[in-house]
């Protein structure tokens, strides 16, 4: 049995930092684990120019522990009024590495957002042609769509005709949920990704469920059938360069979470590791965590390789109840359990 695994040091390809205290208490988690994290736009009011987001960066990075080396992957939120010129010269100057397309309604903070992807056809043609990533939730927010089908019909009605339409331009379907999303990954040319949450790969939509209303179980999109997370469990360790690390890490206090209408989102940054890799542990897929955590990502947004490497040890960590971040109670990912590995140092 193996008892312990290096590997080279992986990114976050998804998360959430939100700003102020909150995000001065949550970003050391994700330091201590990972060199770089896409860092999303949905702020309040969200990151929509260049100038933005270079604020945003200079926040975070603030927040970084001393003596630790990460580095924020900033991205812009498109909105119907983006300006192309905008967006392509904070791509080009480095401030933007991506930009982030949220159906205007799907999840927290997209009031925002883009309301029919027509309205910004122009900005993604521009965005395929100066190599610009898409990083996109995936959901349609028709009143009249079943919640969870909203990813396999956003996959019909938008995904699949954008993809047609302009073959050239990346896309990484975020925080894939559905049997239907790998399908479509599968499927798709090498210019489509995905990024799998440790959550998706963990819970099924009982976890909400049964047993009474639990709000910590409660993310968008929301986890779905048990058959879904299987197929989300054998892509992610199916060693495809297509399918890589995005925890979606998204901290709300635990009042806001336990609430009358309880906000979307699980807070897994400080045990994300430990999370992903008791999975690829239970699937007989150790030697295929260094690819999905570590080479996959960077490989598809054309980044290069983490130099350094960490270790994980087989023994017990327990995930305390709460966490206390910026003055801010947070109930983390797999509260009160013990996972089978700890991240060493």
């Amino acid at each position: 049995m193996t008892e312990s695994l290096t590997i080279r040091r992986p990114d976050d390809w998804h998360l959430h930092f939100r700003d102020g205290a909150i995000m001065r208490g949550v970003v050391p988690y994700t330091a201590r684990q990972f060199a770089r994290a896409i860092v999303m736009p949905n702020l309040s009011p969200p990151v929509t120019t260049a100038a933005m987001g270079s604020a945003y960066r200079e926040r975070i990075l603030a927040a970084v522990p001393e003596g630790a080396d990460f580095t924020p992957l900033m991205t812009c939120y498109l909105t119907d009024d983006t300006d192309a010129d905008d967006l392509a010269q904070g791509f080009a100057d480095g401030v933007f590495t991506a930009a982030k397309l949220y159906p205007a309604g799907a999840t927290t903070n997209s009031a925002s957002g883009v309301t029919d992807i027509a309205y910004i056809g122009q900005v993604l043609e521009r965005m395929a042609e100066i190599g610009m990533p898409l990083c996109v939730h995936g959901e349609v927010v028709d009143p009249e769509i079943d919640i969870f089908d909203r990813e396999a019909v956003f996959i019909e009605r938008i995904l699949a005709p954008l993809v047609e339409r302009l073959p050239q331009l990346k896309v990484i379907f975020e925080h894939i949920t559905t049997e239907d999303a790998v399908a479509f990954v599968e499927s798709a040319g090498p210019q489509v990704g995905a990024t799998i949450t440790p959550q998706h790969l963990h819970i099924n939509r009982n976890a909400m469920l049964v047993g009474g209303i639990r709000p910590h179980a409660y993310c968008l999109p929301v986890a779905k059938r048990e058959r879904h997370r299987l197929a989300l469990r054998k892509a992610a360790v199916s060693g495809s360069p297509k399918y890589f690390l995005g925890t979606d890490s998204a901290p709300h206090p635990r009042g806001d979470k336990e609430s009358a209408c309880g906000c979307a989102g699980i807070f897994n940054a400080p045990f994300a590791l430990e999370s992903y890799l008791a999975v690829f542990d239970e699937e007989g897929a150790l030697d295929r965590f260094e690819g999905f955590a570590s080479e996959h990502g960077p490989r598809f947004y054309g980044l290069p390789l983490n130099g350094d490497t960490i270790t994980l040890e087989r023994g017990k960590a327990r995930v305390p109840d709460a966490i206390e971040a910026g003055g801010t109670e947070i109930v983390p990912f797999h509260a009160g359990e013990t996972l089978g590995w700890t991240l060493r140092g």
